[in-house]
């Protein structure tokens, strides 16, 4: 990773490409790993090759990696990012659909609530257990900032059990 310090952008992804080129998965973490590291260093225009990679050879572990971290950190720091989030969430693509209900665990009190809550209800009649999981873990994550709006949300909607377990886990 010292390497990476003196990276471009277009470098940081170059690497992750090349790392998701690999067969081996802990090739994909290090790319995470460097992506996440460096995330100040890309630009909006980088979310597209993001999107690639959560698209590409998917699994929970990269895909949280990546959305919480690199496509968070984009979007927070540029808000017009919203409308592929807004794309992603009704994507067909299970890892797209999780990774936008997963870019803000990391904002704490800057989460975008009614985004939060409006993403939740978009996919709360999902079968798929990945969006369920994801939902009930960013309403957890945000119930540290405000636990009422989200007891209320969450008792005020239909969800799966998993969703509202892993939502009120610490309520």
């Amino acid at each position: 990773m010292a390497h990476a310090r003196g990276a471009s952008g277009d470098e940081l992804v170059a690497f992750a490409h090349a790392c998701w080129n690999e067969p081996e998965r802990e090739f994909q973490y290090v790319g995470v790993d460097v992506l996440s590291a460096n995330v100040a260093r890309l630009e909006s225009r980088h979310l597209a090759d993001i999107e690639e990679l959560v698209t590409t050879k998917s699994w929970w572990d990269t895909v949280d990696g990546l959305a919480a971290w690199c496509v968070g950190g984009l979007v927070r720091v540029d808000r017009t990012l919203n409308s592929e989030m807004d794309r992603w969430i009704d994507s067909d693509d299970v890892w797209l659909a999780r990774s936008a209900i997963l870019h803000q665990l990391r904002w704490g009190a800057g989460t975008d609530a009614d985004r939060l809550f409006d993403y939740a209800l978009r996919r709360a009649g999902d079968s798929e257990f990945f969006i369920r999981k994801a939902i009930g873990w960013a309403l957890r994550q945000y119930a540290r900032v405000d636990p009422e709006a989200v007891r209320a949300f969450v008792t005020t909607h239909e969800f799966s059990g998993l969703t509202r377990r892993e939502a009120l886990r610490h309520l």
